[in-house]
């Protein structure tokens, strides 16, 4: 069946008793299908500005909808989050979530969990600022907002409770933990964009996800760690709070972004039986933190031809850059050649999956390298 638009389409549709639910990139209308008779029951054709478009990265794409209690759930590119009534495609409330004339638009699939409907946002090209945003299932109002960078309160991190590895083992991440990375306001615009696939841990009410690339692109003009960019992040549902996050490419100087999802499992790591959050990086490396409570416990590089960094200390948690391969080291105007891997990433957007039976995880990857030249 076509839908119309002739634009990458991306996430899968959703089969609710017999009906099937189907999306389309930009401008994101939404089928109901009766698989029965394969008739189209309703469908919902927003109507959306077309300069939500060239602030649109990577094509028009729609990571696909969300269902919970009845409900069929669009995040529009024009960041207007929408509840449908999934029998009739009426809708029954919408939110504004973002604000395309400064470069925010949105692209990946709503996640329900609990009474919430959790959303991000995308636009780190475009110096966005990055933030997951609930809302209530049944009204659509805000119930919290996290942001990447910025001010303690803004991000929901508690200086003393929020914790991250530090020399070895977990402490609190301190005052103005994001603050202190970044040149006086360039956190306004850090990127550390949410665009992708969000995890929950109901005994923990914990919701995990990665926050992608810094902004700017240059290296050079955003000096520091850029911190919480690139990050691995794990919040309560409830309220946001931070209780742990994990930096994996402090101060990005590849495009690497950080969004790929969080795999959760349970697995023996070193003899001992951990619950665990798993995450194949676009940089190149696996990492494996204990879930709970944030501990690095693996970070392995899953192609042997990564070649940016040597390996991640695993005291400090940092990857150890390799200078030839360091586009800031290298200087603005300067072609840094061979890189390992693309900006593509290692793994990109393809899902990786975890079987319990043989605790093997299943990871599609790229072998991909690159030539990279920053220039003002």
């Amino acid at each position: 069946r076509n839908s119309g638009v002739l634009r990458g389409h991306e996430g899968g549709p959703l089969v609710i008793g017999g009906m099937l639910f189907v999306h389309s990139p930009f401008p994101n209308k939404v089928f109901a299908i009766d698989l029965e008779t394969q008739k189209i029951v309703w469908k919902y054709e927003p109507k959306q500005d077309p300069s939500v478009i060239p602030v649109m990265c990577c094509d028009t794409v729609n990571r696909g909808l969300a269902y919970a209690e009845g409900k069929i759930l669009l995040q529009q590119a024009d960041t207007v989050l929408v509840a449908l009534d999934a029998k009739t495609g009426k809708k029954l409330w919408d939110v504004k979530n973002g604000d395309p004339k400064i470069g925010e638009t949105n692209t990946q699939a709503p996640h329900v969990f609990k009474d919430k409907v959790i959303t991000g946002i995308s636009g780190g090209e475009f110096g966005v600022r990055g933030r997951v945003t609930a809302y209530d299932l049944n009204t659509g109002k805000m119930v919290w907002k996290g942001y990447s960078t910025g001010p303690d309160a803004e991000m929901l991190m508690d200086p003393e409770k929020s914790m991250t590895w530090t020399n070895g083992k977990m402490a609190p991440v301190g005052k103005d933990s994001s603050l202190k990375t970044w040149q006086g306001d360039q956190w306004k615009i850090g990127g550390g964009s949410t665009w992708g696939w969000y995890s929950y841990d109901p005994q923990e009410n914990l919701m995990y996800y990665g926050a992608g690339n810094p902004s700017t692109w240059n290296p050079s003009q955003r000096p520091g760690d850029n911190k919480w960019s690139m990050t691995l992040w794990a919040r309560d549902v409830d309220t946001g709070r931070v209780r742990w996050v994990y930096q994996m490419t402090p101060h990005d100087e590849w495009d690497f972004d950080g969004v790929n999802e969080v795999i959760l499992a349970d697995i023996d790591v070193k003899g001992k039986r951990r619950k665990v959050a798993v995450h194949f990086d676009r940089n190149g490396f696996a990492y494996t933190l204990d879930r709970v409570t944030g501990e690095l416990l693996v970070a392995e590089k899953f192609d042997p031809k990564v070649n940016w960094a040597t390996h991640v200390d695993m005291v400090t948690g940092r990857p150890q850059v390799v200078a030839k391969y360091s586009t800031r080291l290298n200087g603005e105007d300067v072609n840094s050649k061979g890189i390992c891997p693309a900006a593509l990433g290692t793994k990109d957007q393809q899902p990786a999956s975890f079987n319990p039976k043989n605790g093997l995880f299943y990871v599609p990857t790229n072998h991909v390298c690159m030539d990279y030249e920053p220039s003002s």
